[in-house]
């Protein structure tokens, strides 16, 4: 089930028991709150039982009510301000463990992608930059820092790297001017999208550029576009979403691509350690 999860509640409206119609009504008319409510906490606001709402959820077809909520969070999580972040948050993160809360949710994320993680396109993804003619990547806004982290291993790997740089609009259609047939741009966006980066990739697929989107959802715009995409769970924690699968995807996708690349890997490194030591990079530890 998709987007499609409130049309789904408006449709069965007609066969929805009265504690039903309760729910569906306050999803219908407040889904941006009822998809950060646990069972139980609908469940008051609706004025029916915890019991209630994990039916209704079976109801509509779902395995559970995490289902159900995890859907409608991917429909309104790209679209929330950052004050309205802060509110659900607060709901999130009532107890005092922040440090334990925050730790757990990423380790639910890197569970989450080991289980959901398409291995087929994953191997189609690291033969698409093996064989592109030039790679572009692009990060906006704040996943910048995974472009730059990507690009500074992709560049000892390929020669043929470009990391678009983001700082106004204008200026990544000159760094995309001579994309085309055979290169690829590796775009990183989550939420909230950014629409630079959109009609970047927008730019790029005019030109006929293959598309990698590394993403976190079938509703990301870049999956829409993208030749292939990689999804990874970016998980709301207050006005920021924690990287942490998408850092570690990036990390596998890093040593995929050198482990078919050895030589030329090997090689760039070794000549960067000469320089390195030349020009005194790196302290030692019999440094004073």
């Amino acid at each position: 089930m998709n987007r499609s999860v409130l049309q789904t509640i408006r449709n069965g409206m007609d066969t929805f028991s009265k504690g039903q119609k309760r729910i569906a009504n306050y999803i219908l008319e407040n889904y941006d709150k009822a998809a950060f409510m646990t069972a139980s906490k609908l469940g008051q606001t609706a004025q029916v039982s915890e019991s209630t709402v994990v039916r209704f959820a079976a109801e509509l077809g779902y395995n559970g009510y995490p289902d159900m909520q995890k859907e409608l969070q991917e429909l309104i999580r790209g679209k929330l301000t950052s004050i309205q972040r802060i509110q659900v948050s607060s709901d999130q993160m009532s107890g005092g463990d922040i440090l334990g809360s925050v730790m757990q949710r990423d380790m639910n994320s890197i569970h989450d992608i080991i289980e959901e993680l398409d291995r087929d396109e994953f191997e189609r993804v690291v033969d698409k930059l093996l064989h592109a003619r030039h790679i572009y990547i692009l990060g906006v806004r704040s996943s910048s820092f995974l472009a730059g982290y990507l690009n500074f291993y992709m560049r000892f790997i390929f020669e043929n790297v470009t990391l678009v740089q983001s700082a106004a609009a204008g200026e990544i259609y000159e760094q995309l001017v001579h994309i085309g047939p055979g290169d690829v741009l590796l775009s990183i966006c989550f939420p909230r999208y950014s629409k630079m980066a959109i009609h970047a990739v927008q730019f790029a697929c005019s030109r006929k550029a293959d598309v990698i989107a590394i993403t976190d959802s079938p509703m990301s715009p870049m999956y829409q576009m993208a030749t292939l995409s990689l999804l990874a769970p970016s998980d709301m924690i207050s006005f920021v979403d924690s990287m942490t699968a998408p850092l570690s995807l990036l990390n596998a996708l890093i040593l995929a691509v050198g482990k078919q690349r050895k030589e030329e890997l090997s090689a760039a490194l070794a000549d960067m350690e000469q320089v390195w030591s030349k020009y005194g990079i790196f302290g030692k530890e019999d440094d004073d």
